[in-house]
């Protein structure tokens, strides 16, 4: 573990979430190949045990993220995990750099909906930045109301430590990011 990622380790949530927005967002061509992740401080007990339980158990263990860049302003990704021995890419999505929700500067947007899986129903999407050369800062959101994607959940990616495998994924058809997926993109009017 490198100094940084040994620094965000220690911080609380709502410490993560004041460092994110002293960031700045990488580049789409930037994020190109797998990095290790993990999660950091969770925002409650019962968020870190799900957590736990749904991406480090027996039989799945969460290794990495991975990128590449399809033109300049897009981009692909996945999950990699450990199961039963074999390695396996899981919850596909698309990638963008787009102003975050915490704060309403620019972060590189993961939009898992894209795509057909268990975390793009959830309507998850993830907001990464740099937070030292090699060391990214991510903030997860995910559920089915807008009181539920206010709630950040940290991870870590260190690398790139390795190569891109290869798109995985079913798009769903004519998808186009939201307000529930991008809502400083698409802030809600109130006249």
């Amino acid at each position: 573990m490198n100094e940084t990622e040994h620094t965000l380790a220690q911080r609380s949530t709502a410490e993560l979430v004041s460092l994110f927005a002293q960031m700045d967002a990488p580049d789409i061509e930037e994020m190109h190949g797998e990095y290790a992740a993990r999660m950091l401080a969770q925002p409650s007990r019962l968020a870190d045990v799900i957590g736990g339980v749904a991406l480090d158990n027996p039989w799945l263990h969460w290794l990495c993220k991975a990128f590449r860049p399809v033109d300049a302003n897009n981009g692909r990704g996945y999950n990699t995990f450990q199961q039963r021995g074999q390695l396996v890419q899981r919850y596909p999505m698309n990638t963008l750099i787009a102003p975050s929700r915490f704060d309403g500067k620019p972060a590189y947007q993961l939009i898992y909906r894209h795509y057909h899986s268990v975390c793009g129903s959830l309507n998850m999407v993830d907001e990464v930045r740099r937070a030292a050369p090699g060391v990214y800062l991510g903030l997860g959101t995910y559920g089915l109301t807008n009181a539920m994607r206010r709630t950040p959940y940290p991870f870590v990616l260190v690398g790139p430590q390795g190569d891109y495998r290869g798109d995985i994924g079913r798009p769903r058809k004519n998808f186009q990011p939201s307000a529930r997926e991008l809502p400083a993109l698409f802030p809600v009017r109130t006249s």
